[in-house]
């Protein structure tokens, strides 16, 4: 999600964490998974038909029963940690760009307050934004800050790529609004 400030001194863009429609279609396949898995498992073991939909007391607990309760377990597990990094929106953040105090800001929220990331650069320092594009099986389309001394800082979004001419417009925004030249395009 891209939101400009309205201030003429300041551009901001907003990064989207792990609060992704997809992660949370992930997350309740992944339940749905677990859950039939542990219930097969756990009727096998007491002896009691716990999924209605199937007939889980054929199965002998050792070694069927056990390896389902298992992949339950597992799966489980996974589930929580796809609802914690959800619920800290893990990865998200912003790019700030302030002309007032001539400032670049890049921040990403971490799993605590000390794992934050947090980069501020002179607007100075910064030499140009590079735009890297590659198709194929496995496309990539990336925006970069260049700061001297530092290499390339990503500014994107990490997940789908970002639409063509949404990326070159963002670029071509930044650069105009850092006056520095844009590369890659």
């Amino acid at each position: 999600m891209v939101t400009t400030q309205s201030q003429s001194n300041v551009l901001r863009y907003d990064i989207v964490g792990s609060r992704r429609f997809s992660n949370y279609g992930f997350a309740v396949i992944v339940a749905i998974g677990a859950s039939g898995f542990l219930l097969a498992g756990l009727s096998s073991f007491l002896k009691i038909n716990l999924l209605p939909l199937s007939e889980p007391l054929q199965l002998e607990f050792v070694p069927q029963g056990l390896a389902l309760s298992f992949y339950g377990v597992a799966g489980t597990l996974l589930e929580l940690y796809l609802l914690y990094v959800m619920a800290i929106d893990y990865g998200s953040g912003y790019n700030e760009f302030d002309r007032n105090t001539g400032k670049v800001k890049i921040f990403r929220r971490g799993r605590s307050k000390n794992k934050n990331i947090e980069f501020i650069y002179k607007i100075a320092d910064v030499q140009a934004v590079r735009v890297e594009i590659r198709n194929g099986l496995s496309p990539k389309r990336s925006l970069y800050l260049r700061v001297k001394g530092k290499g390339d800082l990503p500014l994107s979004e990490v997940g789908q790529p970002i639409a063509l001419t949404a990326l070159e417009d963002r670029a071509a925004e930044i650069a105009k609004f850092l006056s520095v030249p844009l590369e890659g395009l």
